[in-house]
């Protein structure tokens, strides 16, 4: 008979419980199967856990009770709101506590992120395993414990009351671009759509259903799936399809949506695995097109990859795939979850935000560079010189004149680095996590993604403005 022989340490924490109306401790789960997913929602592999999650509730709706135990990794991810947010982001239906001191992650002497710990009826621990791929792993121990205790296991569903956002115009808006007219396209990626704008917030064109899927046809029938980074070629608007794992090719003349890149399913290549041969995007977050080139920030692979726009080809560029910060020649440097990209001239800036870095890909040279950050867990908020200053989870950036602006997302703040001098500056403050930035007609472009706002500042003023977006 498949039974744990430690009793699970107690979950509860006075940080408190979110997705649900009332705290919990582990007695009140007793006769349930139990699954408790450690994570942090900057984290990815987190991230890529979470359809995994999702099936085994949907398959073991009476036996089996999921809580997340969120173990911040950063500053800004404690806070019981932006975990809030998190969890509406994601659309998370079982309930979680906040574990900002890391008291349970100890207590279950977790070292990782994500990890699931199983923990029977009786309230022993099963075991725990770290990583991401967990429902072959943890499917046939449901089935085991659930033969094994028979009608012992409570069966009675536990009522949670999740969080329920507001109807908001945009949800989570992401990346922003403009196009040769001056009009704005904008990744609505909680309502899993693009919208094309004009500067007064005016919707002129609407991409995509609405509802999450995989889809492809006209605008009013494609479908995307968390929807990021955003690049413009012509009449042919290209789209990071993140949690597809795709990219997907928009003519804005046809008004059809179509993939060229990516399957659906995750792909990972480590060092020497498949260089030169067909690669697929892993949780592609942002673009940057050069020419026949469109350069593609394959966040959930470490990696960045080129697509051939002539032949739809994706090969492996830079990054050996693991989650480091290592500079060198292409094969050489490691990146950390890269989110955001920048190109100008032979330099394509990187937003490389679990380092809390921001990096240079000397095309010329076949290299990577460091020009702000120091390692996985070095983060902060500190302004002037490159060598002094740190960022927490930086996710977006735009060059202009000299300059790159910055969305530094954990510090709610947008910040510019005098590429000249080094030297970094705060600009804008008082956001909440924006995503993104863009420099367009002597404005100042925002998304502040978790107030799901479209925000503009005049460069010479100052002066910070919400553009309602209307239909």
């Amino acid at each position: 008979m498949l039974t744990g022989v430690v009793n699970a340490p107690e979950i509860n924490t006075k940080h408190g419980w979110l997705n649900t109306d009332r705290s919990y401790t582990l007695k009140d789960f007793r006769g349930k199967i139990v699954l408790l997913d450690f994570w942090t929602y900057g984290c990815i592999n987190c991230q890529h856990l979470l359809p995994d999650l999702h099936r085994l509730e949907k398959e073991y709706p009476h036996e089996l009770v999921i809580i997340g135990v969120h173990s911040a990794k950063f500053d800004a991810e404690k806070s019981h709101e932006a975990i809030r947010q998190a969890i509406l982001k994601f659309g998370i239906t079982h309930p979680v506590v906040n574990d900002a001191d890391f008291e349970v992650w100890k207590h279950y002497a977790v070292n990782a992120w994500p990890t699931v710990v199983l923990i029977d009826p009786n309230g022993k621990v099963i075991g725990q395993k770290p990583g991401e791929g967990i429902y072959d792993t943890i499917k046939p121990h449901l089935d085991q414990l659930i033969e094994a205790f028979g009608d012992r296991i409570n069966r009675e569903p536990f009522p949670f009351t999740q969080e329920q956002a507001e109807a908001q115009m945009l949800k989570f808006p992401s990346k922003l671009i403009t196009d040769a007219e001056g009009n704005l396209y904008l990744s609505d990626s909680g309502h899993n759509r693009i919208l094309k704008l004009s500067t007064t917030g005016q919707v002129l064109e609407t991409i995509g259903a609405g509802q999450a899927g995989f889809k492809d046809g006209a605008y009013t029938q494609a479908t995307f799936n968390e929807p990021h980074g955003l690049a413009l070629n012509g009449q042919t608007l290209y789209v990071a399809d993140a949690k597809n794992n795709a990219v997907r090719a928009i003519d804005l003349e046809t008004r059809q949506v179509r993939t060229i890149a990516g399957t659906g399913e995750l792909s990972y290549y480590f060092f020497d695995d498949q260089l030169g041969a067909p690669v697929n995007p892993n949780s592609p977050w942002d673009l940057g097109v050069d020419h026949h080139q469109l350069y593609i920030a394959s966040a959930g692979n470490h990696q960045i990859l080129r697509l051939d726009l002539q032949t739809n080809q994706v090969l492996r560029f830079a990054g050996t795939g693991r989650e480091a910060l290592a500079d060198g020649s292409l094969r050489e440097a490691a990146f950390n979850q890269p989110s955001g990209l920048a190109l100008h001239g032979r330099t394509l800036y990187i937003a490389d935000p679990e380092a809390s870095a921001v990096r240079a890909l000397h095309l010329d040279q076949a290299s990577v560079t460091t020009l702000i950050g120091r390692g996985l867990f070095e983060f902060g908020d500190e302004d002037g010189y490159f060598d002094e200053a740190y960022l927490q989870h930086c996710m977006g950036l735009t060059y202009h004149n000299g300059l790159l602006y910055l969305a530094d997302t954990y510090n709610g703040k947008v910040k510019v680095l005098d590429l000249e001098k080094e030297q970094i500056q705060t600009v804008v403050e008082a956001l909440q996590e924006p995503n993104d930035v863009l420099v367009h007609q002597g404005y100042l472009w925002i998304t502040n993604t978790n107030a799901h706002q479209l925000l503009k500042v005049n460069l010479e003023t100052g002066e910070k403005e919400v553009v309602e977006v209307t239909a």
